[in-house]
């Protein structure tokens, strides 16, 4: 009997400050993958309490890489839900009353003094304020302000935020599932700000109070958050709400296995390697390759299998089964998935797959490549040659130009086998086959061609040679015959034709 799984709520919580990172995909993925495992929701919620970085652009680009990759949310901003807004800008209202909570229970405290007096940091560092390790961390100078000095700054109207009174002593321990407990002394903590002077929370509290009215079981974020847990856990104990499970999970690591991975492209040993999503779909990957490649990144679907399902993986995923320890990308292991990925499509979906990145590569309308006989038949041909989308231009570009666009090398069209005349002799015997051949199908081509190679005397490869870049420009395409069938016989022998007079005018300036 198959034991019946509590199904979690669980959330991917991203600030909209940037493009979306391949590690912030990673746990948006894991999350994914839980929620939809033990039959629950998944919740895509939006940080965006960073607002002097905030990025309207941000949130657009999240959503689509997160749709590209497959990950459907069941609450959220675009289609909200019984908890909504899902935006925490526009659950300010709810984040003071809950502040003013804890003041009025004791756990916090109104702080008049201005941030710049007591905490020298950058932005990224005042927003996240770490709760160990600060440079200059508060010295609570206001937590102890009599209640008349108090009185006189209110009377004031002097701006204030709300920080959490966190204990002087003793120690507060969280219960990772990956890591187990993790004990804290209190004396090393700051009193963290839960609400800045405007009004606007920060990530302590507003992560806190929407995780418990969202009803989320479960916490995965990356391990640089483990420093903040303390807190966290002392905000769930002072509001007497139980902690969600936590889960930090891995850092991912550069390539190389020396450092954290970059957010931003970076060159490892002389190599340059992607991190943001976007970039990743510029560049050619498929969706279920990045799906696969991602899942296998701290977590492992079997050591005996490297290619599987969204639904095998699914069935498979548990928590427990995360590893807490730090993961490389191995880049290359992609790329080899994608090639699998890429050869496992009918060639119709590889025709719709090329479709936008030809688009854009080769500058012609995607209506008209989507309707095109050229690339649906090209598509197969070059489908084995290939590990990412943007590596086909290079394949087919030859095919969507006229002929006198194609001006090969004279040096190219001449097999090192043969000369000038000979080559010319090569090129008008084709124009000649090409002519006569009442079926313009690849098989009658292909023996069309060797019975004429034959009559001259010259080995098929040689021969070949003057009609495949006379065709493309290039020493390297797709099959020659499939190739000559794509641009029918008259364009065909147009770019002969073209190619004889290249190297004509080669062979008067070599005289």
């Amino acid at each position: 009997m198959t034991e019946k799984l509590t199904p979690a709520r669980v959330r991917f919580a991203p600030s909209p400050t940037g493009f979306l990172h391949l590690g912030g995909l990673r746990t948006a993925l894991f999350d994914w993958l839980y929620a939809r495992h033990t039959g629950g929701q998944f919740i895509l919620r939006i940080e965006d309490t960073d607002q002097k970085r905030y990025n309207p652009d941000s949130v657009e680009f999240l959503m689509r890489g997160l749709r590209w990759l497959g990950l459907d949310w069941d609450e959220g901003p675009d289609i909200g839900g019984p908890y909504a807004p899902y935006v925490q800008s526009e659950r300010k209202p709810i984040y003071r009353q809950y502040a003013e909570q804890l003041v009025a229970s004791g756990h916090a405290y109104k702080c008049y003094t201005p941030v710049e007096e007591w905490e020298e940091a950058s932005p990224e560092e005042a927003e996240a304020e770490p709760v160990a390790g600060s440079r200059k961390p508060y010295d609570r100078r206001d937590r102890f302000v009599p209640a008349e000095q108090q009185a006189a700054l209110e009377a004031q109207g002097r701006p204030y935020a709300i920080r959490f009174a966190a204990p002087l002593d003793g120690t507060t321990t969280v219960d990772d599932l990956l890591r187990g407990e993790i004990t804290w002394k209190n004396n090393t903590l700051v009193d963290a700000v839960l609400l800045k002077t405007d009004g606007m929370p920060t990530y302590h509290l507003a992560m806190v109070v929407d995780d418990y009215l969202m009803k989320i079981t479960h916490v995965l974020r990356g391990e640089e958050w483990l420093p903040s847990s303390p807190i966290h856990k002392l905000l769930f104990d002072a509001f007497g709400w139980p902690m969600p499970q936590m889960v930090h999970l891995p850092v991912i690591l550069n390539p190389n296995g020396k450092g954290k991975m970059s957010k931003r492209k970076q060159v490892v040993d002389g190599k340059e390697y992607l991190a943001l999503v976007h970039e990743f779909i510029e560049a050619g990957y498929l969706p279920e390759a990045v799906f696969n490649f991602l899942t296998n990144v701290g977590w492992n679907f079997d050591a005996e299998r490297e290619v599987f399902t969204k639904e095998e993986a699914i069935a498979r995923f548990e928590l427990r089964d995360i590893t807490p320890k730090p993961a490389a990308l191995p880049y290359a292991k992609l790329e080899w998935l994608n090639g699998v990925y890429i050869r496992n499509l009918s060639p119709n979906e590889l025709h719709l797959r090329l479709t936008p990145v030809l688009s854009k590569q080769l500058g012609i309308d995607e209506e008209t490549l989507r309707h095109s006989e050229q690339l649906s038949e090209l598509a197969p041909l070059i489908q084995e040659r290939i590990k990412l989308l943007t590596e086909a231009a290079q394949f087919v570009d030859w095919a969507f130009v006229p002929a006198e666009a194609i001006q090969p090398e004279p040096k190219l069209l001449i097999d090192k086998k043969l000369n000038v005349e000979q080559t010319l002799a090569v090129l008008t015997a084709g124009i000649e086959v090409l002519m006569q051949t009442e079926t313009f199908n690849v098989k009658t081509l292909e023996v069309a061609f060797r019975t004429q190679a034959e009559k001259m005397g010259i080995k098929v490869g040689p021969f070949l040679t003057s009609f495949r870049v006379a065709i493309t420009g290039k020493t390297i395409s797709p099959p020659l015959f499939e190739s000559m069938v794509v641009l029918g016989r008259d364009e065909t022998i147009l770019r002969l034709r073209n190619a004889m007079k290249i190297l004509q005018a080669y062979a008067l300036q070599t005289v």
